[in-house]
């Protein structure tokens, strides 16, 4: 990670990596399929920072970093929030690892890192994966780093059980769990510790660190905790699941593993260890220090992509006690006449709509009669459009948009991508996409496009210069 000693695995994608890496790199992201279920809160719609403010005065922080399924970066500090705005208005990055304890981390001074910072970032959406970087392998050369920061003691002790190594874990599971309060990061949210590259083939190194990590895991579940393990793929990934599969029952075991291996390779995948472990409850990080620039702010970074708490997926919906108001199109709509009739699916549900608007209160039989022109003409009166019979295209992009205008990209998920899928299906006809209600390569590939015809800039992610172009109708 940023700021600290490299993890010691092999690498194809060196850290100065040229730009068109770098996008093929995010294509394969955006490439990757997303719809995997688990529970856990979606990204939360917070319109500015006096919004945040007041939901910081009467909502306790959520869980993080739940159910996600994305891109992430760590940095070994903290940025400052301006740069932390604008990389979630145009950046493909919706979680990011903050260093908040230990005393072995490269960055001990944090000026940004306060529970205001920590409450404001999961307000307006963002995951966070909180770092404790402390006592390291006692095989590894460049640790201590400072002096004053002990290495976990490698004695095995009289009955080989490596008692002072797991005296060192739980002593530092409690100064994490202390710190982790401290800033207002919820219980049940995982923690994870960041255990440097070592030599694995060193015995009582290696099964120092198990101890070790083992007594942390254990300590941070009676503190009501998840626990998660950074290390590098070669080593510390190596050995605990080498534990895992030829030791059960030996050491508690981490819930998530963040993996280093800089394959440059956006998933969860490694050849160090097999797909049953620890199945969709992984962290990649897939290249190293490198910069990146979204926004206007250039911030140096690893890269991450994440699989965590069964991965990211919406709760389903339901509309006028079960009108099917998902379509893969929403087009032109008039009054029946010789030769035409409105597709009865398409009205069904644009009268549900109107109705969830409190502006049609007949039945729902998708007939375009007289009722609804009058709901047609009222909601066009209210968005400020020409009044007629007809329900057009940009009609219905100004009804299935009106909400709440979260950031939405790679990993979000919810009632307001539904939103933005709908609206898409209304914009293009040739979207076509599935109302899934998660930001799939399709819909990011869909939001492009759209972008593209609309001259804005063209990210996938729709934020705050999206929505009201969505809103005015603007195909």
């Amino acid at each position: 990670m940023t700021g600290r000693a490299r993890p010691s695995i092999p690498r194809t994608v060196p850290a100065t990596a040229p730009v068109a890496v770098v996008a093929s790199l995010l294509a394969l992201v955006v490439a990757a399929t997303l719809a995997l279920g688990g529970p856990g809160p979606a990204p939360r719609a917070v319109a500015d920072d006096t919004a945040v403010a007041a939901a910081a005065r009467t909502t306790p922080n959520p869980v993080t970093p739940g159910g996600f399924t994305g891109l992430g970066f760590d940095q070994c500090l903290a940025p400052e929030q301006w740069k932390m705005d604008r990389w979630l208005q145009s950046s493909p990055f919706l979680a990011v690892g903050i260093y908040i304890s230990g005393k072995s981390r490269g960055c001990r001074e944090q000026p940004n890192l306060t529970p205001t910072w920590i409450r404001t970032q999961l307000a307006k959406g963002w995951r966070l994966l909180p770092i404790t970087l402390g006592p390291q392998a006692s095989c590894l050369r460049s640790f201590p780093r400072y002096g004053d920061d002990p290495t976990i003691n490698p004695k095995p002790g009289r009955n080989g059980g490596y008692s002072l190594a797991r005296t060192q874990g739980r002593t530092e599971a409690d100064t994490t769990v202390r710190d982790a309060l401290a800033l207002g990061l919820t219980k049940g949210s995982t923690l994870f510790y960041d255990l440097e590259g070592f030599d694995h083939k060193n015995t009582d190194c290696r099964e120092s660190a198990l101890s070790f990590l083992s007594a942390w895991t254990q300590r941070l579940h009676a503190l009501g905790w998840r626990s998660g393990v950074y290390s590098s793929a070669g080593s510390g990934i190596l050995a605990l699941d080498e534990a895992r599969r030829k030791r059960p029952g030996t050491f508690v075991l981490p819930d998530t593993l963040w993996i280093a291996r800089w394959d440059g390779v956006a998933n969860t995948s490694t050849t160090y260890i097999p797909d049953d472990g620890w199945r969709r409850n992984r962290i990649k990080q897939y290249r190293g220090g490198h910069k990146e620039r979204w926004g206007q702010v250039t911030i140096n970074i690893d890269s991450n992509y994440l699989d965590v708490g069964n991965g990211s997926v919406a709760a389903p919906e339901t509309h006028c006690g079960g009108v099917k108001v998902d379509l893969p199109s929403y087009g032109w709509l008039s009054v029946p006449r010789t030769g035409y009739r409105a597709p009865r699916d398409q009205v069904r549900a644009l009268q549900c709509f109107l109705r969830e608007r409190k502006l049609y209160a007949g039945q729902l039989n998708g007939n375009y009669n007289p009722r609804v022109v009058t709901a047609v003409r009222a909601w066009q009166k209210r968005t400020g459009q020409p009044q007629r019979s007809g329900w057009t295209r940009k009609n219905w992009m100004t009804l299935l948009a009106t909400g709440t205008k979260p950031v939405l990209k790679v990993g979000s998920y919810g009632a307001p991508v539904r939103r933005l899928q709908r609206t898409l299906n209304a914009a293009d006809p040739a979207a076509r996409l599935t109302v899934s209600g998660v930001v799939t390569s399709a819909t990011v590939a869909a939001v492009r496009r759209w972008q593209q015809a609309n001259r804005l800039e063209v990210s996938g992610v729709v934020g705050a210069d999206d929505w009201p172009q969505l809103a005015k109708g603007n195909r």
